[in-house]
């Protein structure tokens, strides 16, 4: 999948969500429930269908696992995140850093007017907006450089046959 693919199944799960949690007054387990009753219906519904169908499935489910280094991996990543997080408020917070410490007030401070303004849902659905928009532009612009570069080279072989 490409990157107009990603950005475009993001922007549309991210309305999904916004749409289910805003306009619905869901709360985001609501949603999460409601995303296993329906994969869990789907199954046992292709299931039901595979089975008097007689198609074989050729990988069983209940033996999907992941691998012990996949696990380590995803917790190491978690830990790294949330220990870099810890290391700079604590920075921040002993007040070694003036710098940081200044940084980190104002971030909070905008982060908690912002929050009183705007539900954070809507924030977070504004976030993936832009960074979807962000992905989408980008390219845009390499597609846009590799059309330009056709044009350009076509021009060029056109002008050239026309001299000969």
């Amino acid at each position: 999948m490409g990157e107009v693919g990603k950005a475009m199944g993001l922007l549309i799960s991210g309305t999904l969500v916004y749409y289910h949690c805003v306009y619905r007054n869901a709360t985001l387990l609501s949603l999460f429930s409601d995303v296993l009753i329906v994969l869990l219906c789907s199954l046992a519904i292709l299931g039901l269908l595979f089975r008097q169908l007689n198609v074989s499935v050729p990988v069983d489910p209940l033996k999907w696992q992941i691998s012990q280094d996949t696990a380590s991996n995803i917790v190491a990543r978690l830990a790294n995140t949330v220990g870099a997080a810890e290391a700079v408020l604590r920075v921040a917070a002993t007040g070694h850093d003036k710098r940081l410490f200044v940084k980190v007030v104002i971030c909070l401070y905008f982060l908690s007017a912002l929050g009183r303004l705007i539900a954070g849902v809507t924030v977070a659905y504004a976030g993936l907006c832009m960074f979807c928009l962000c992905m989408l532009c980008q390219n845009s612009q390499f597609l846009g450089n590799c059309v330009l570069k056709r044009a350009n080279g076509e021009i060029l072989e056109q002008e050239a046959h026309i001299d000969t």
